[in-house]
């Protein structure tokens, strides 16, 4: 295991914060009180049926958090809840990595807000491309990369636009090597056969696993991202995050779909099936070049000549996708999310009456 000190990676006006302790912190579900502590609306809203609103929600989420630990097989104490990963990716930026002396490092083609957070924070951000023959890790190139100032590095698995596995050695490979912070995004991890790195929390402190309710779950307008880590991690987290950062009714509504798990499997097991049928029918058609395998809800399509003429044709069909073919390694590539069989069905159908005009 690597020397790994949490405290050394630590902004030292962090370390010295003197966090904002808001009303509901230490009472949130104290039973039988008079709450007079917080200057809410002691009468209500306008509206009666909505009357449980007026009273801030918990901070910590900790019903919530019970939900998800249990679904996780992890300690409350080692999950984080943000608003979205987006804040979680920019909570990590704030806590370890000093403005102007610090970088992280990310693997492109990737998800584009571990680098739009970097340059928020005025962070250098290190890009490393995948392989081009299979989107994979470059250890060695990163081996030489990483140094003093190296401090947060990002991996995506499965990868987002690409949609495969990050190869599982090579991310344990990091982790051990690297002193720095390791931030795995499982955002897609239920769509794989590959399993979770969440059981090997204690085994790695400096490893923090992003998942979430956005897409498994269906519940992306709730904007719940899920951290989870090293209880010391997730104390700063809490530290230095915003007092309300979900608001109550997301929290209630995340509460009762964690406890409708037999639909969360059938809509996965539906998923899974329309994302092998949606591959075997795009390979079928003379204008897709190639398919790339995928282990999440999307595919990633390369077509056999410029895909912006495609995805405009897709738009004017009321169908919309995305045009990746900006993306490093992605060129005239679109990521098509998985839908309900009648919507790919029709999408299948509109490339080929494409195809057969070309």
């Amino acid at each position: 295991m690597n020397k790994f000190n949490l405290s050394s990676l630590i902004r030292d006006n962090i370390l010295n914060l003197d966090p904002y302790i808001s009303a509901r912190t230490e009472h949130h579900k104290e039973k039988n009180s008079i709450f007079l502590d917080a200057n809410e609306n002691s009468f209500g809203s306008p509206l009666s049926f909505l009357n449980s609103y007026n009273r801030y929600p918990d901070p910590l989420q900790k019903e919530l958090k019970e939900k998800i630990s249990d679904l996780k097989n992890v300690s409350p104490s080692q999950v984080f809840l943000g608003n979205g990963s987006d804040e979680i990716i920019d909570l990590i930026y704030r806590i370890f990595s000093r403005p102007k002396i610090d970088h992280s490092i990310i693997f492109p083609p990737t998800y584009g807000m571990y680098e739009v957070s970097g340059n928020i924070h005025e962070v250098d951000v290190i890009k490393i491309f995948l392989t081009e023959e299979n989107y994979q890790l470059d250890l060695k190139k990163i081996e030489k990369i990483v140094n003093t100032h190296s401090k947060i590095i990002f991996i995506c698995s499965p990868n987002n636009p690409t949609g495969n596995d990050i190869n599982r050695e090579d991310i344990e490979n990091i982790i051990k090597k690297f002193t720095g912070i390791v931030v795995l995004d499982e955002a897609y991890i239920d769509f794989s056969n590959q399993k979770s790195l969440s059981k090997e929390i204690d085994k790695y402190p400096n490893l923090i696993i992003l998942q979430t309710l956005s897409k498994s779950w269906g519940l992306a307008g709730l904007r719940i991202g899920i951290a989870i880590a090293s209880e010391a991690i997730i104390q700063w987290m809490n530290k230095v995050k915003h007092p309300y950062n979900i608001n109550l009714i997301s929290q209630k509504i995340a509460i009762k779909a964690l406890e409708n798990k037999d639909l969360f499997f059938f809509h996965l097991k539906n998923i899974l099936s329309e994302r092998e049928y949606m591959q075997e029918s795009l390979k079928k058609i003379s204008i897709i070049k190639k398919v790339y395998p995928s282990s999440a809800n999307f595919l990633l399509a390369k077509i056999n000549f410029s895909s912006k003429n495609l995805y405009q044709y897709l738009m004017k069909k009321k169908i919309v996708v995305r045009d990746r073919s900006k993306i490093i390694l992605c060129k005239n590539c679109l990521r098509i999310t998985i839908g309900t069989h009648e919507e790919n069905e029709y999408l299948i159908n509109q490339i080929q009456e494409y195809s057969t005009k070309k």
